[in-house]
């Protein structure tokens, strides 16, 4: 049985978005910058899509304790997912 991570959802389904993330890096980078000013070009590179480089760049970076990090991260991945639904949605109208 699947662990139930953030916002009720499987772990698994978490770990497959940000296999999509990691893969689509390179797009989504704009969106992560806007959302977090405060990380430099190295850390972006640094990052390259992985959740877990996110989540400590956020802590460092912004002071937040990890928990903080995670969900900030999880969020924006969520917002992700929502524009690529809507905008594949649209694309077939």
């Amino acid at each position: 049985m699947p662990r139930i991570g953030y916002a009720g959802k499987p772990e698994e389904t978490d770990a497959m978005n940000w296999d999509q993330i990691e893969g689509k890096w390179k797009q989504l980078t704009g969106s992560a910058r806007e959302r977090w000013g405060k990380l430099t070009d190295n850390d972006w590179e640094a990052i390259a899509g992985k959740k877990d480089q996110l989540v400590g760049r956020i802590q460092e970076r912004y002071g937040v304790a990890k928990a903080e990090a995670e969900q900030q991260a999880d969020e924006w991945s969520l917002a992700q997912e929502r524009y690529d639904r809507e905008s594949h949605a649209a694309t077939r109208l």
